[in-house]
């Protein structure tokens, strides 16, 4: 097997939404096709991967360091003993000459990349992505479907609690039971107004709502907001304070006694470790949310998993950030406790598969080979034009 070439792009994914830190009017996202010289049908085997959401291309890392390294690799040193590509191999490559730290946009890149070879590997095994993951990294026997909530409830230009409801709605008829707004971009009256007005929409149980703050707090405001929700025994408090003050987390987790999630923003094993070892995180009830498209790719996340076995955590209380279709095939192979989605925002890249049906908050997997791109039809017309 060998790599012919890679292809590299950026699509965008804006629009006029904001959470409580930033708006979302010029997102976008790398996406790349890592081309194979495997044939299948007459055509090329080929890979593709892209960033996730909320953080913004990365195409200059792509195409300075991570692309060239890959491609000016001996095709020998991508592969494993088996003569398989092997994407941690390949990641070994990527970071080659890299100093330690820094892990901002150059773990972005690396994801980008790693999406890709993880594709392109459980294609020429002619598996889908779940079934090829579980066989090499888990137990062989994978979900067959995955707990998903739907996330939405952002702030927007006009959007009036009618609105906020009618779109919550609009989640419950897709088939979601659990949902997640935004707080913290408005003052604490505003945002519990908001709250209520959504817990009206789920007949009052606060164990179908989750919140997110995206980082936006101090230790007093988390503190306040904290005493103000608990009442509602909401589904979880989310990334309450900047992701590296694990002082914040630790201190918030002494005195809410809900759930919280966060992780999203951390970016390597290094700073998950570190929230586990000063971040408060209690393992009978708090949820990690690492992205693992975000975060160095799937190779770096098994480390993560790795990590949390060592401290007594279950993969169950792990829902990676993103609500894409990688995090998906994810969470069925190692058996997490969910996955984010998004029915409604950042388009063409999130969500699932076109003929995905939720039940229940649950959806299923394709059996198309590797991620399936091929069956999200609007995003595979992008990603396809980036080779052609």
């Amino acid at each position: 097997m060998k790599i012919i070439s890679v292809h590299e792009g950026v699509v965008p994914i804006s629009s006029s939404i904001r959470n409580a830190w930033i708006d979302f009017s010029s997102m976008d996202c790398s996406i790349v096709a890592v081309v194979s010289d495997v044939m299948r049908d007459g055509e090329p085997v080929i890979g593709y991967g892209f960033n996730s959401n909320g953080r913004y291309s990365a195409g200059e890392i792509l195409r300075r360091r991570m692309i060239p390294r890959v491609l000016d690799a001996d095709p020998q040193a991508l592969l494993d003993e088996a003569g398989e590509l092997d994407p941690a191999r390949a990641w070994d490559l990527m970071m080659t000459n890299e100093k330690p730290g820094g892990h901002g946009e150059r773990s972005v890149a690396v994801g980008v990349m790693d999406m890709a070879l993880f594709d392109l590997a459980a294609k020429i095994a002619d598996k889908p992505l779940y079934r090829y993951l579980s066989d090499k990294y888990g137990d062989g026997n994978p979900d067959d479907s995955v707990f998903v909530y739907a996330a939405g409830g952002y702030y927007a230009p006009g959007k009036t609690l009618r609105n906020l409801q009618d779109e919550m709605r609009g989640f419950l008829d897709m088939g979601y039971t659990v949902v997640k707004m935004k707080i913290g971009g408005a003052d604490l009256a505003e945002d519990l107004r908001r709250i209520e007005a959504v817990l009206e929409v789920l007949d009052g149980d606060g164990s179908r709502l989750a919140v997110d703050v995206n980082g936006r707090f101090d230790l007093d405001t988390a503190l306040t907001y904290g005493k103000a929700i608990e009442p509602y025994s909401l589904f979880w408090y989310e990334e309450v304070g900047d992701p590296l003050d694990y002082r914040l987390n630790a201190v918030l987790s002494e005195h809410y006694s809900g759930r919280i999630a966060t992780g999203e923003n951390l970016f390597s094993l290094q700073d998950a470790r570190n929230l586990i070892r000063y971040g408060g995180m209690r393992p009978d009830r708090d949820i990690i949310q690492v992205d693992p498209a975000l975060s160095y790719g799937l190779t770096e996340y098994l480390r993560v998993q790795q990590m949390l076995a060592r401290h007594g955590w279950s993969a169950r209380q792990c829902i990676p950030h993103g609500g894409h279709q990688f995090s998906l095939h994810i969470a069925a192979a190692l058996k997490l406790g969910g996955n984010e989605s998004y029915p409604g925002e950042f388009q063409p890249t999130g969500g699932f598969a076109d003929g995905a049906v939720v039940e229940n908050s649950r959806v299923g997997l394709t059996e198309t080979p590797g991620i399936g791109f091929e069956g999200k039809a609007a995003f595979y017309e992008v990603l396809r034009a980036l080779h052609r």
